[in-house]
């Protein structure tokens, strides 16, 4: 799918007002998700399967109830089909690649199973140099197969409205295919499918989904995950 006018121009006319919103609640933010993920992690027994999803505001369901974002609906549909798996939600609200790539090893210190990769599109926001995201995305699965060769990952796939101009957006867009094919990593060619740009599946910031939203984003990202745990 991609961004029509009226939903880019919708987007781009809130983007900055809702990273202001976000921005504000950042270190608050930060403090909780570090203490869930905490949790998470200690309640994972020493048998049981892991699936990581580690990205940014997304996945840390940004502004509702975390068992109510995709990666907890995630851990719902697993639990309804009686398998052994943890799902530990590694997001972290204003997380870039950079950021990600340092607190990485954190969370390489069990074995994630399934390795879901949600990173960039603070970068792509900010009009950070592409290839620096690219080469951030590249380190971060070389890390996770570095330690565990038969981890699976899945890359999220990311757009962003046409703030930093047309070129920019196109070459963003582009970035997530060429990285997983470089890679050979399973890739989710938009995390936001049915959901980026519509205004009534989004917070008021415009940036962040709604639980509705998240729903449509679990109906899309579902079928990745069951591919490599079936």
């Amino acid at each position: 799918m991609q961004f029509n006018l009226s939903r880019l121009f919708f987007f781009s006319t809130i983007l900055f007002l809702g990273l202001a919103v976000a921005s504000c609640s950042e270190e608050k933010a930060e403090t909780t998700q570090t203490e869930t993920i905490s949790e998470k992690a200690t309640e994972t027994k020493s048998d049981q399967k892991i699936i990581l999803f580690f990205g940014n505001s997304l996945t840390a369901a940004y502004g509702i109830d975390q068992e109510d974002g995709f990666a907890g609906l995630t851990q719902k549909r697993i639990d309804s089909l009686g398998m052994d798996y943890k799902v530990i939600n590694g997001g972290l609200s204003g997380e870039t690649t950079a950021g990600g790539l340092s607190r990485l090893d954190w969370f390489l210190e069990d074995k994630p199973d399934v390795f879901v990769l949600e990173l960039g599109g603070n970068d792509g926001l900010r009009g950070i140099k592409l290839t620096e995201t690219k080469s951030n995305l590249l380190k971060i699965i070389d890390k996770v197969r570095s330690k565990f060769p038969d981890t699976k990952i899945i890359l999220a796939g990311m757009q962003i409205p046409p703030n930093m101009g047309q070129e920019y957006a196109g070459e963003f867009t582009a970035m997530y295919p060429a990285v997983a094919e470089e890679k050979d990593v399973l890739l989710i060619p938009f995390l936001l499918e049915n959901v980026g740009g519509i205004p009534e599946l989004n917070l008021p910031d415009g940036i962040h989904p709604t639980e509705e939203g998240h729903q449509i984003v679990f109906n899309t990202i579902w079928p990745y995950i069951k591919s490599t745990i079936e």
